[in-house]
């Protein structure tokens, strides 16, 4: 069954959603999409948070609408960018914000996610976005 809002901008975003959590979910093997939503927005949020801010909000604008409005949920701007440099910090990030018991780890949640986000963002801007983290966080390789 399609959902349809009447309002184009919203069904597509709709649509360009489920297409980011279906990538997810099969990279990962989980066992549905609201598994593939926790791991995108656990690792958007720690990207966000790891960010300065005016890249944060560059991020966010390459987004659809709908992956947008969880992308800052709860952000603190205030706060950022995180002060972690290596991969084990960013992985407990990303665990943090993941479900107890999430069937995968936050590090193979993190590189589902980079996967998405490379084959759906303009690879030139994502690269830009992604030259603002320390190496081992832009690599997600110890």
């Amino acid at each position: 069954m399609t959902t349809s809002t009447g309002v184009t901008a919203l069904d597509h975003s709709i649509q360009e959603t489920n297409v980011w959590l279906k990538a997810i979910d099969e990279q990962l093997a989980l066992e549905n999409r609201h598994q593939a939503y926790n791991a995108l927005r656990a690792v958007l949020h720690a990207l966000r948070d790891r960010m300065p801010p005016e890249v944060a909000v560059k991020l966010g604008a390459q987004l659809p609408i709908v992956v947008r409005g969880f992308y800052y949920e709860g952000w603190h701007m205030a706060a950022t960018p995180t002060r972690e440099r290596h991969i084990e910090e960013f992985e407990a990030h990303v665990a943090r914000e993941l479900p107890p018991q999430f069937p995968v780890s936050a590090l193979a949640a993190a590189r589902a996610v980079y996967e998405v986000l490379w084959e759906k963002l303009d690879p030139g801007e994502f690269e830009k976005l992604m030259s603002h983290l320390p190496a081992p966080l832009r690599n997600l390789q110890g």
